[in-house]
């Protein structure tokens, strides 16, 4: 791959870590002749469901004929899979100049995630687009995504994660990520507890902001046939195929076409026929992911308690005899947040250690697994897991790959054999 050499120089930046704050991006940013003045923002925050809604959304303004980018973190496969034009990824010959030049222009301290943002911005300015939508790593207003100027803000359901630099309650963090919106712009939100709700409308108060609810401005629901109904800020539209499998995906899907609504007001015209035809088009690699086979062999990067519920009620749409688990977590995460919400579906789990620091060991793993009640076996290695899975199973069976998105990228990778490129950020 063209871009191996350079990646090397970008993943070395991983050893400062996570620091919050974005005078080091804006740094930069002014160093490469501010890129992110090329093209309108809008910001993605939340805890459960910005990469989904982030991709819908993308596609619905493309749909309506904008040169539209999307960033998203992490990747699953491939580094280029995070920047996006029009729904295409970026192929790494046209991004590895331009990391050069990222690289040739950061301060020395500068974080991984810093450069890619950076990257982002100057590979948007230089594809010509019209708007970029950015899903914010895993904060708000301390993201480096911060950096790039924002005309809405759409906020996905918000909950515990990162602890350790957000804030250690739902309003310590619903703070630090409402705070990215700018003030007098739009901000479009998913149902939140009310806790949450409340730190979002002050923040909205305070900036002068539009503020969008769903359940009370906008809202979808599931018919009978399976296609989504929705009732929108403007529009009321029926019988919506959406391309994202997932029960789940109702609210994703409500908010990204609610926000899409709202670009209207922010200058940028979205006609009723766009709106479908993106809900219809829109695709995200390891949601719901079902990978044919005998037995079949389901990815879904559900990695906290939240995900690992929607997961858990999404599962009654799948017909199967008994449900086989590989999983592999981060040694950071609510194990038992996690697993409790499966723990009465699943028959066997294989406990697997994804190939990245962080990840919690295949043994440790299984140890927990078991005393949550899952027959659980360490099998080391992703590939290890879906081998041992695959040798269990009988014919009704479904394998359920979850528990990390790094996970799901690795099995991903060995399941399609391409190349995984397994250091990210």
């Amino acid at each position: 791959m063209p871009l191996a050499g350079t990646l090397e120089k970008l993943y070395a930046r991983r050893r400062f870590g996570i620091r919050p704050g974005i005078d080091r991006v804006r740094f930069l940013l002014e160093r490469l002749g501010h890129p992110e003045r090329a093209f309108r923002g809008i910001h993605g925050v939340g805890t459960n469901g910005k990469g989904s809604t982030s991709e819908v959304l993308a596609v619905v303004l493309t749909a309506a004929g904008y040169r539209t980018a999307l960033f998203t973190s992490p990747h699953l496969v491939s580094f280029t899979e995070r920047f996006r034009i029009n729904d295409r990824e970026i192929s790494s010959e046209r991004l590895m100049p331009l990391l050069d030049t990222v690289l040739a222009q950061a301060p020395a301290e500068a974080t991984f995630f810093e450069l890619v943002t950076a990257l982002a911005a100057l590979c948007f300015a230089e594809e010509r687009a019209d708007i970029a939508v950015m899903e914010a790593g895993m904060g708000g207003r301390s993201d480096a995504s911060a950096a790039i100027p924002g005309i809405m803000t759409v906020i996905t359901p918000i909950s515990l994660d990162h602890s350790d630099y957000l804030g250690t309650t739902p309003a310590e963090i619903a703070t630090e990520k409402a705070a990215i919106a700018e003030p007098g712009t739009p901000m479009v939100t998913a149902v939140q507890t009310p806790e949450v709700f409340e730190v979002i409308r002050k923040r909205a108060l305070s900036g002068g902001n539009g503020f969008f609810l769903e359940g009370r401005d906008f809202t979808s629901s599931w018919a009978d046939d399976g296609t989504l109904d929705y009732r929108g800020i403007h529009a009321t539209l029926s019988g919506v195929v959406p391309g994202i499998p997932g029960r789940y995906q109702a609210g994703n899907a409500a908010l990204a076409l609610a926000a899409a609504e709202m670009a209207g007001s922010v200058g940028l015209s979205v006609p009723r026929d766009a709106l479908t035809n993106g809900m219809r088009t829109a695709h995200w690699a390891g949601r719901m992911e079902l990978i044919t086979g005998t037995p079949p062999i389901l990815l879904d990067g559900a990695h906290n308690p939240a995900g690992a519920t929607a997961l858990a009620g999404a599962l009654g749409d799948y017909r199967y005899q008994r449900l086989l688990l590989v999983t592999g977590i981060m040694a950071d995460k609510d194990a038992a947040g996690i697993f409790t919400p499966l723990a009465g579906k699943v028959h066997r789990a294989y406990a697997v250690t994804p190939t990245i620091e962080r990840a919690l060991d295949d043994r440790t793993l299984a140890g927990l697994l078991t005393r949550l009640g899952i027959e659980a076996e360490p099998c080391g290695s992703v590939a290890g897991g879906i081998e041992a899975a695959r040798r269990d199973a009988d014919a009704g069976d479904l394998i359920l790959v979850c528990g990390s998105l790094f996970t799901v990228g690795e099995a991903k990778a060995w399941l399609g054999k391409t190349p995984f490129e397994g250091i990210r950020g």
